[in-house]
């Protein structure tokens, strides 16, 4: 069989937002076929076969057909090679752990070359499962070998060095849902859920509202019990010890056992439980002394170790621990035991499995080893349990047994120490039962939490943290829409005087009380002060204004070619105006060609306008005029002349509203009511040229679509200082 050259990828460009493909981040390839134009998928001898055999799961994919089975139907019936690449994409993505359900692959102008997109939220991973998806067809087509495992791998490692953690993640989830924006901030887990004035950042399990002192007296663990004590919540008796000595000092005034562990560790590092002989507490001070500043020797509690999460000062799960041990067949060694619980799908070492593998040179594992005279190449005999962990094993969910006692001492102890989400140990015989009455207590109070013990417990239900914490960030007000976390946002496109349709509207929101950012091409503006003279007319611009904490409300202007190369910086917005159809001359290298290919492409700002929100469009240019269709609001169209027949049937069959200039005057029209918003002779900027009648008309539908008076506007246009 001839060998084919390999798909040429021409260019990729990841698209951050809603582009001309979808509403979500998608990655953009152009590619070239070559030979294999003329070679479908079903004139390569067993290309068919081999592709199936390695993804039996294709069989999932709806395609255009509609139904299972959809796309290998395509593939018997014959499809170019950039549609498979497409398909192979997305489905080594969902076996990779990342599912996926959107891709297009279209062909431009030049035959042989299509534009092929599928949907990934990260632009890493996309480019991984790329050049996998590449090197798997050109495999298939030539009928080399390939390696599937070693490229789902590749694409996981992706995932796990750059997407989300998954406590961020699922609160990321939880706000995507109510459709709260989100906007991630660094290459880790640092997330803004919101807009400007609106937002809240999360880091991991740590919001905006977490308390830096508050942290830092959860990290003195003695400090934090100093604290609980005086606030009369139970925690168990002990003391600071500066050396094996002393520890084993503070062990017998307390009385055994005790429990020794560093005064600031973290994961469970560093603590030894239930130690009653001398030679145990000296080892497990050693243990303890290098993972904190300081070494606790506190009394044992009886009981089982607990976490509670607690969230707003409301606990809202809780899971028991368990202890970790094997249990001997007279046959096999601890080791060879233990190497048999990893196997367990449960443990693992990246962040999304519930449970870690157990590390049998770990100093503390080592230490219960000893304490039972055992080492990792002892047989022990049948039946006999051999103890390998007691705390940090965290996994059986038992938010439903929770006694309102032990909810309050722990929401009691979050309060005490000033923190708004805390992880709290605690020590209990039955969680069911309260407090006191068991002899329980808390142990400690843990700042940034891990959340996948309760969104993966090994048994029982998963627990929706990430909605709480989400809900505790934006009380749910109750009313429908998609409010939480969003300002007053106008997108403008077009080309014709958009820069003084965004100021002008910038301005007149900043007279209504909210303080104001514009990005347009003449700069950025807060407040009516220019901060950046360059062109912030882009996605770069709008990123840094919605991240603007000042900004109570914003107005971005953008270009076709910033849709169709970054995609909007903006998942939805309140108001959108679309000017003009111009500029498609400038756009070959997007395969923008013709005058009709523009509606695609500006559509984009239109199809974003919530459905509380409003479209405003220029009557005057049919093809803008026709966007009317897409708007999930409502439509303010906008005319120079008063008898515009798409503005007559507007105000006829929807009692709609619009905005037009009858002779010299500027006319605000709701159905037949009709209010004169004053002469154009007198709706003039202070200083600068005269505006452009179009531009000003579009400014004016965009304030009023926005719910400024139109008096307001008037005096507005008249104080605003416009000079580019």
């Amino acid at each position: 069989m001839a060998r084919f050259d390999a798909i040429e990828l021409l260019r990729t460009t990841y698209l951050r937002g809603p582009s001309i493909w979808t509403y979500r981040p998608v990655l953009e390839v152009w590619l070239a076929l070559g030979a294999l134009e003329q070679y479908p998928s079903d004139k390569i001898p067993g290309f068919n076969e081999r592709l199936t055999a390695w993804l039996p799961d294709l069989v999932e994919h709806h395609c255009g057909v509609g139904e299972r089975g959809g796309f290998v139907e395509r593939l018997h019936e014959g499809t170019w090679m950039g549609h498979v690449l497409e398909h192979v994409i997305i489905e080594l993505l969902n076996l990779s752990g990342m599912p996926v359900g959107f891709g297009q692959t279209r062909e431009t102008s030049v035959g042989g070359t299509y534009r092929m997109v599928f949907r990934c939220p990260e632009e890493a991973v996309a480019r991984v499962a790329l050049a996998q998806g590449h090197a798997l067809v050109m495999a298939a087509i030539n009928d080399d070998p390939f390696d599937l495992k070693a490229a789902v791998q590749a694409i996981k490692t992706s995932i796990d060095e750059s997407y989300l953690g998954p406590s961020t993640a699922c609160i990321v989830d939880a706000a995507q849902e109510r459709r709260i924006p989100q906007v991630r901030l660094n290459d880790g887990n640092l997330v803004q859920l919101g807009y400007g004035a609106a937002q809240r950042r999360i880091w991991t399990a740590e919001t905006d509202q977490t308390s830096a002192i508050a942290e830092s007296i959860a990290q003195d663990k003695d400090l934090t019990k100093r604290l609980l004590a005086a606030a009369g919540v139970p925690v168990p008796e002990g003391s600071i010890v500066a050396s094996a000595d002393e520890a084993w000092e503070a062990a017998q005034d307390i009385g055994l056992p005790v429990t020794v562990k560093p005064s600031d560790g973290n994961h469970a590092r560093g603590v030894t439980l239930e130690l009653r002989k001398e030679a145990n507490i000296r080892a497990a001070f050693a243990l303890a002394e290098p993972e904190g500043s300081e070494v606790i020797v506190e009394r044992f509690i009886e009981g089982t170790e607990h976490r509670l999460l607690v969230v707003g000062g409301k606990v809202v799960a809780a899971c028991r621990g368990e202890q970790v041990g094997v249990t001997g067949d007279g046959r096999r060694t601890v080791r060879e035991l233990v190497d048999e619980l990893n196997r367990d799908p449960r443990r693992g070492v990246e962040e999304e499995y519930p449970l870690e593998l157990l590390d049998l040179d770990l100093p503390n594992v080592r230490l219960e080893l000893e304490r039972q005279e055992v080492t990792p190449q002892t047989v022990p005999a049948r039946g006999r349990s051999v103890l390998l962990q007691r705390n940090g094993n965290m996994a059986i969910d038992c938010t439903d047994e929770l006694h309102p006692d032990v909810a309050y001492y722990a929401s009691l102890a979050a309060k005490v120490v000033g923190l708004d989400i805390a992880g709290m140990d605690m020590i209990l015989q039955d969680i069911s039962r309260p407090m006191h009455e068991q002899g329980g207590a808390i142990l400690e109070v843990n700042a940034g939490p891990g959340l996948l013990m309760h969104l993966k417990p090994s048994s029982g239900a998963p627990r929706p943290v990430g909605q709480a914490i989400v809900e505790h960030l934006f009380p749910d007000s109750g009313e429908k829409g998609s409010g939480a976390g969003r300002i007053p946002l106008v997108g403008i496109a077009g080309s014709r005087g958009n820069a003084f349709v965004a100021r002008l509207v910038g301005w007149l929101l900043q007279l209504s009380g909210k303080l104001t950012g514009v990005a347009c091409d003449e700069g950025m503006f807060i407040a009516g002060r220019r901060t950046q003279k360059l062109n912030t007319a882009n996605w770069a611009g709008a990123h840094r204004l919605l991240t603007n904490r000042l900004a109570q409300a914003a107005v971005i202007q953008t270009t076709a070619r910033s849709i169709l190369g970054e995609g909007l910086a903006y998942d939805r917005c309140q108001v959108g105006v679309v000017t003009d159809m111009d500029g498609w001359e400038d756009l070959a290298d997007h395969d923008v060609h013709t005058a009709e290919q523009m509606t695609r492409v500006l559509r984009t700002q239109i199809d974003v306008v919530l459905a509380g929100g409003a479209g405003v469009l220029n009557a005057d240019i049919a093809p803008v005029a026709e966007l009317a269709g897409l708007c999930d609001g409502e439509v303010l169209p906008y005319s120079l002349a008063a008898d515009n027949p798409v503005v007559a049937a507007h105000r006829a069959r929807h009692e709609g509203r619009a905005v037009f200039a009858r002779g010299s005057r500027v006319v605000l029209a709701t159905g037949a009511k009709e209010r004169v918003l004053g002469e154009l002779s007198a709706l003039h900027p202070a200083g600068g040229a005269a505006p452009d009648t179009a531009a000003l008309l579009a400014a004016i539908a965009a304030a009023w679509a926005m719910g400024i008076a139109p008096d307001l506007i008037a005096a507005g246009i008249k104080t605003f200082e416009y000079h580019n």
